[in-house]
């Protein structure tokens, strides 16, 4: 295989897409998406009753309007779509649509001479997830749980086309959506489970930088920066064959393994976390494998692999929370976290102003002075007299 271009692919991404106003860890997650693309189900990490591929549910998470998730995402697909051979699914789609497209992707081929291998490989890319999923359609979560997991062979029956079988099916996903939609269609039962579990969620609520015009910001040779960026992907797509642990490797991943059951993330409980606990191994190997081949041809996994991916991986642990946060939550405590976000903004408010702010969501002026009165006794305000001012700050 020629040389690459660059030491680490996703590093020269990083600096490509830098001119954006988007943060590091969403763009560093869009550009694991597409190497996942490229590299499909022809790599894989064998574990003797089962294989880890490096296929993602990648979801980015934020407010509209405020991190330009589907441009940044469009950014690293953009360079996975000059790709020869990568196929893509529909970004809209009912889950017979999904099987339509899996059956019309199968294709063989072969790995370092042996027999060949019969695969269905899709990306997607969705601008809104709320396009691609409906968490009440248990078809398709069901669907896409068995998708990612990795089966060998699949069977569904179709009204359209009868009984399709699908050897190998393999699916990437890349979604974006808001705080809002999550807490409006996803109900209490599935956070924490099948689907959400799989998920890898970015989650943010600033810009990185503020940038205009983007066109004035980049550098003249940025055409030619993506030229190499499409050429070194291209080269990672041709990669196929197993992963191998190192041994120092495999001694890592045994520490960690104890360490990780036996001391449970800080803010990840039970109930909502649990099977995102469980399934924490198999998304740091996947990113391990996406890491190793973002710098390397040789198909091995060294401990700065494992660990690397250990830390960007539990660096989005800290924010998950806040993904599910108004799940479950009455009207009531929704127009409550509004006003503690607005006065956290603020950094302090006149009373006056906190009771104006409720007044569209609370008309009776009961209601709003018991909302307040709750913030002050939970903890969550501070009330001050400031001469003849009554203030509201946050305590935090």
């Amino acid at each position: 295989m020629s040389n690459r271009n660059f030491d680490d692919w996703l590093t020269t991404f990083l600096e490509y897409s830098g001119y954006s106003e988007a943060p590091k860890r969403m763009r560093f997650w869009c550009g694991v998406s597409a190497l996942a693309g490229a590299l499909r189900r022809r790599v894989w990490l064998d574990m003797a009753y089962f294989k880890w591929t490096p296929n993602f549910f990648i979801i980015l998470v934020a407010p509209p309007g405020i991190v330009s998730k589907s441009t940044t995402a469009g950014v690293a697909l953009g360079l996975l779509r000059k790709i020869p051979g990568i196929k893509f699914g529909p970004d809209v789609c009912t889950w017979q649509s999904l099987v339509k497209s899996l059956s019309e992707s199968q294709e063989q081929f072969f790995i370092n001479g042996h027999e060949p291998i019969t695969a269905a490989e899709i990306t997607i890319e969705s601008g809104e997830l709320g396009n691609l999923l409906n968490p009440q359609d248990r078809e398709m979560v069901d669907l896409l749980v068995t998708l990612w997991d990795g089966r060998t062979v699949f069977n569904k029956t179709t009204k359209m086309s009868g009984s399709e079988t699908i050897e190998n099916p393999w699916i990437n996903i890349i979604a974006c959506t808001t705080p809002s939609w999550i807490a409006g269609n996803f109900p209490e039962y599935m956070v924490g489970g099948g689907f959400t579990s799989r998920c890898v969620f970015i989650y943010e609520e600033t810009k990185e930088k503020y940038v205009a015009y983007p066109s004035l910001q980049v550098p003249t040779n940025l055409g030619d920066i993506q030229r190499k960026l499409v050429q070194d992907l291209e080269r990672i797509s041709m990669l196929s064959g197993p992963f191998r642990l190192l041994p120092s490797a495999v001694e890592w991943g045994n520490k960690w393994y104890k360490a990780h059951y036996e001391n449970r993330p800080a803010g990840l409980d039970d109930d909502r976390f649990g099977g995102y606990i469980a399934r924490k191994q198999t998304h740091l190997h996947k990113l391990a494998m996406v890491l190793s081949a973002s710098q390397r041809d040789d198909l091995t996994l060294t401990v700065e692999d494992l660990a690397a991916a250990h830390v960007m991986i539990t660096d989005l642990e800290l924010d998950m929370p806040k993904v599910f946060a108004r799940i479950g939550k009455s009207e009531a405590s929704l127009h409550t976290d509004r006003l503690i976000g607005y006065i956290k903004s603020n950094g302090t408010v006149s009373y006056e102003q906190a009771y104006k702010f409720l007044h569209t969501h609370f008309p009776a002026g009961k209601d709003m002075e018991e909302a307040i009165s709750g913030l002050i006794k939970s903890g969550q305000l501070r009330l001050e007299r400031v001469g003849e001012t009554l203030l509201l700050r946050p305590t935090t």
